[in-house]
């Protein structure tokens, strides 16, 4: 197969992304531009996320950004090969936009369109980076709507060993952040704030660790982040030791869940993916796990952690290199279980 250029759409939630990777047979796949847009801005007001607001604000950004993408490339619409999307899981009307441009661009060129899994999506991006992870792996997908441990023994070929039964761990954060009056996005608020706390002043449950299995829990984080925030003097201090306690509990918590998994699982290579893998604590932790136990933990490049045009062009684009296609109807699925997709032959 000669080499191609995927252009990537991601418009699963709250970011806009547009990405042009370029595939060559026998080489790995490099990206080569690549324009995001997030709504954080438009949806603090509301303190989280309006559907029909982002659907409306993905019309608006797709097309400006995908003539980003391309002018930052140097190439022309007509060099497109393909078009990737994400197909789901997401909002029903933010993916809808998503799938109607890249099924009309791909009708418009006569090229072939590809609908894309967004956990997939996660799950490949570290192939974008310098050091790729080889199969097999034990992957840990950890976002605000996601905390899934998988065995990935190749494209296509994953196997669930546990998830959370309540709350996703970004969800835990954002929640928590907002009990205690920090403002949206309450994540990356509470990550920071974190920096500042004493460690051992506050000292939180490590959930569902005292038993065998590889689910998670986080929901009752978020009951004694309450708690202790109502029980405490409220100083800009006391916020900051909370967070540090509590940011503490789910990074132990998810490394003991890793640990287990490697095991279980008889592999040596760990991959993060998802928003939360940009945790710097997280990353550290694991980071000097795997050192300490002799497994090696791979993490997608900051700007791949997020959703982003980038992940779903690289997995369209191996996709199409195993010789999947798709009909040019534009369906999406906001539920898509990760193990139904086939695998890459």
């Amino acid at each position: 197969m000669a080499g191609m250029n995927v252009l990537g759409v991601e418009t699963s939630c709250d970011e806009t992304g547009v990405a042009l990777v370029r595939s060559r047979p026998g080489e790995a796949p490099t990206l080569a531009a690549q324009a995001l847009h997030s709504q954080v801005e438009m949806h603090a007001d509301y303190g989280g996320v309006v559907p029909e607001l982002a659907s409306r604000d993905h019309i608006r950004r797709v097309l400006p950004l995908a003539r980003e993408a391309l002018r930052q490339a140097g190439a022309a619409v007509s060099d497109i090969d393909v078009v990737a999307y994400t197909r789901g899981p997401g909002l029903a009307g933010a993916l809808l936009v998503g799938a109607g441009v890249a099924c009309a661009l791909g009708a418009a060129l006569e090229r072939p369109v590809l609908g894309v899994h967004h956990l997939e999506g996660h799950l490949l991006s570290p192939f974008l980076s310098a050091d790729p992870p080889e199969f097999p792996f034990v992957a840990l997908l950890v976002s605000g709507g996601h905390t899934q441990l998988m065995r990935v023994d190749g494209v296509g070929r994953y196997e669930l060993l546990g998830e959370t039964i309540d709350d996703a761990a970004g969800e835990a954060f954002d929640k928590s952040a907002k009990l205690m009056g920090l403002p949206y996005p309450g994540g990356p608020a509470l990550a920071k704030l974190a920096e500042q706390g004493r460690p051992g002043v506050f000292r939180f449950s490590r959930p569902m660790t005292d038993r065998p299995g590889l689910d998670f829990s986080f929901s009752g984080l978020k009951t004694q982040v309450l708690l202790a925030w109502q029980q405490s003097d409220q100083s800009e201090q006391t916020r900051a030791d909370i967070a540090r306690a509590f940011e503490e509990a789910i990074v132990d918590t998810m490394i003991i869940k890793c640990r287990r998994a490697l095991q279980a699982a008889g592999a040596k290579r760990l991959v993060i993916a998802g928003g939360v893998g940009a945790n710097k604590r997280l990353r550290a932790e694991l980071a000097a796990a795997g050192e300490k136990d002799g497994f090696k933990t791979y993490f997608p490049r900051l700007a791949f952690c997020t959703d982003n045009g980038a992940m779903i062009a690289l997995a369209g684009a191996i996709r199409l290199a195993h010789g999947q296609h798709q009909d040019a109807s534009v369906q999406v699925f906001p539920r898509w279980d990760l193990e139904t997709l086939p695998p890459a032959m």
